[in-house]
């Protein structure tokens, strides 16, 4: 008995040394002290929002919004949207309970906000950005775009900058304010059916309706170019070797791969030319020669 009451009296003692250790107050913030306890509980806090809040939007997206039919691009909206409202009604919570004064925090917002006002410009007109691009949708997932130089797919729109996927299989991190303050060229801004116009030439002597013929034949025999809209073939200049059109077709399929879809419509043409005996010019010049020499004659 007397063992078992030392072990008990040991583990009391440990545990209110324990709680006088996490009890210690480490500083003030205004009228609220704050201890090491304080400090444990806002960083297990803050990581578990920050868990929560992510499977909770996942959740939202992956299931709740698909029950009605939303497209992938609005329910990532949505589903960002509550992530940041729970994040940032959590955050208040966790302070109060945390014990912390929240009017004390005024002082640091001030301050804050001459930091933001100096440092963090950047970042707080890529935030900004990203809300409006949430909102406005000028971009979506899965958007087919090229701004800054980048051309590729929107794989993720965050907080403070987008993730484009090139052709290439890179993902470039484009800040949030390039989609705002720059020009944007969105191929699928309203559907992923794209126009596309490739050159072609012939010689003089070739007959235009048949060219015309010929390069619609291509185009209606390529799996991956629509029947409507229609192909067209577009008689564009009496150039300086050769008779030059223009064959536009219409892809949903090639919208990220278009030169791909150049070169097999070149190699169609090639060979649809080839077996038709259409001659493909290249450039000619003709050299004339003039000599003023005269032979010195001999008296």
């Amino acid at each position: 008995m007397e063992t078992a009451k030392e072990v008990l009296t040991t583990i009391t003692n440990f545990l209110k040394d324990f709680g006088y250790f996490f009890s210690t107050k480490l500083f003030s913030l205004g009228a609220s002290d704050i201890t090491l306890g304080n400090l444990t509980y806002l960083v297990f806090s803050i990581v578990a929002l920050i868990y929560i809040s992510n499977r909770l939007s996942r959740f939202i997206s992956t299931s709740v919004l698909k029950r009605y039919a939303t497209t992938a691009s609005t329910a990532n909206t949505i589903s960002t949207i509550v992530k940041y409202i729970i994040i940032s009604v959590g955050l208040i919570i966790i302070i109060q309970t945390a014990g912390i004064d929240l009017s004390t925090l005024s002082i640091l917002a001030g301050a804050l906000g001459v930091g933001i006002g100096f440092g963090l410009q950047n970042i707080t007109n890529n935030f900004i950005s990203g809300v409006i691009i949430l909102f406005e949708q000028p971009i979506k997932v899965g958007d087919r775009i090229d701004v800054a130089n980048v051309t590729g797919d929107v794989t993720r729109i965050s907080a403070r900058a987008t993730t484009v996927l090139t052709n290439d299989n890179i993902s470039v991190i484009v800040p949030n304010s390039e989609f705002i303050s720059s020009t944007v060229i969105n191929w699928s801004h309203n559907d992923r059916n794209v126009s596309f116009r490739f050159p072609v030439g012939v010689a003089y002597k070739e007959d235009p309706v048949v060219i015309k013929k010929l390069l619609l034949e291509v185009a209606k025999e390529h799996e991956g170019i629509l029947s409507h809209p229609e192909s067209q073939v577009l008689f564009d200049e009496f150039g300086d070797s050769s008779l030059n059109f223009f064959l536009r077709v219409w892809t949903s399929e090639y919208t990220s791969r278009p030169n791909i879809l150049k070169s097999e419509l070149y190699y169609s043409i090639f060979e649809k030319f080839k077996k038709n005996g259409i001659e493909i010019p290249f450039p000619q010049r003709d050299l004339h020669l003039k000599s003023n020499f005269k032979p010195i004659s001999d008296g």
